[in-house]
């Protein structure tokens, strides 16, 4: 039985390796608080704001699915970093829906 409150995010390791999490969309998370609450090494400093890029992310699959354009404040801030790529957003933006299903992303961080 499919879930239909649930999507699979797909989250890229080290060594190619590649972890599944099952991620609601009924309550309204970031995909920053997704990260996050599974253990991922996301500080989130300015709690979500778009204010600090730790939670720099590239989105290897999906990237136009996403939902919401980044904003103009995402953008300064993305633009702000050495490592952005095309695909790059920060996860404190990115909210959960079903158009985020099997993405797959890559922390960044503020590295």
């Amino acid at each position: 039985m499919i879930d239909k409150d649930l999507v699979q995010i797909k989250v890229a390791g080290p060594n190619a390796t590649v972890v599944t999490l099952p991620a609601p969309t009924n309550m309204s998370l970031s995909l920053m608080e997704l990260l996050k609450g599974n253990g991922y090494p996301i500080q989130a400093t300015c709690g979500g704001m778009a204010l600090c890029a730790t939670c720099h992310v590239c989105v290897l699959e999906g990237y136009e699915q996403v939902g919401e354009p980044a904003s103009d404040a995402e953008w300064a801030m993305l633009d702000s970093l050495f490592n952005t790529t095309d695909t790059s957003r920060l996860a404190c933006q990115v909210r959960i829906g079903h158009a985020c299903d099997n993405m797959l992303v890559k922390i960044l961080g503020d590295t």
